[in-house]
């Protein structure tokens, strides 16, 4: 029982850092686009979410979540290609991207090895009703198809870009993923996208205000490099 709470309480340190960073990013990216009056992503937009999804994954495995697990691998390859096509990818440390590539696989041989704090049989054997996996599963796949469609769209124009569908995809996402987390009572997942939906919301509007070229309302002008790359 030590154990379980021990393991429960790491988790849920872990779970909170990620949505921590996570939330950091959202308001880094929200920050730089109200000051450029349209949707700008910096590309410390990526690199924080790459350190937050390994975290994730981490807490996904401490959970047994399989759905937490698998939206987050496939997201954690989603942001190292869009750092590749930014070219910030070969300007890392050589130490950092050879982190990037081993922690992940390192981490997941040891889950499916398991121990007395997780396994990948633990995991297959989880008690989570079929119904809510569903819903869970469901969520994550939209959530997940936003950077599918979103890493498509960036290939085509060779560029890493965010237009306004991605934002619509992650809005719905979002909220099947906060039903679930809410039935799940997983305090991680509700922090995380409570707080997503009002950026996400935001961005679908200054995004729909610029494509059809309406100003935004101002807001109070911060001295600061505003113009970076999306």
């Amino acid at each position: 029982m030590k154990t379980l709470l021990g393991t429960a309480n790491v988790a849920l340190v872990i779970g909170l850092l990620s949505q921590l960073l996570f939330s950091s990013r959202i308001v880094l990216q929200w920050i730089q686009s109200e000051r450029a009056k349209r949707v700008l992503v910096p590309t410390l937009f990526w690199q924080i979410s790459l350190v937050s999804s390994f975290l994730m994954i981490v807490y996904g495995i401490l959970r047994h979540d399989p759905v937490i697990l698998g939206a987050q691998l496939i997201s954690y390859a989603i942001y190292i290609r869009n750092l590749q096509l930014l070219r910030e990818w070969d300007k890392l440390s050589p130490w950092f991207r050879a982190a990037a590539y081993a922690l992940p696989v390192a981490m997941l041989g040891w889950f499916v090895a398991g121990n007395r704090h997780f396994s990948l049989r633990a995991m297959l054997g989880t008690e989570i009703p079929g119904g809510l996996l569903l819903l869970g599963a469901v969520g994550q796949a939209i959530f997940l198809l936003r950077f599918v469609y979103q890493w498509i769209y960036s290939e085509r124009k060779g560029e890493s870009s965010l237009p306004l569908s991605f934002w619509i995809i992650s809005l719905v996402g979002s909220l099947l993923i906060l039903a679930y987390a809410v039935m799940r009572r997983d305090a991680v997942l509700i922090i995380g996208n409570v707080f997503g939906t009002v950026v996400y919301a935001r961005n679908m509007v200054l995004l729909r205000r610029e494509l059809r070229g309406v100003p935004a309302v101002a807001l109070p002008q911060v001295n600061s490099e505003s113009n970076i790359n999306s």
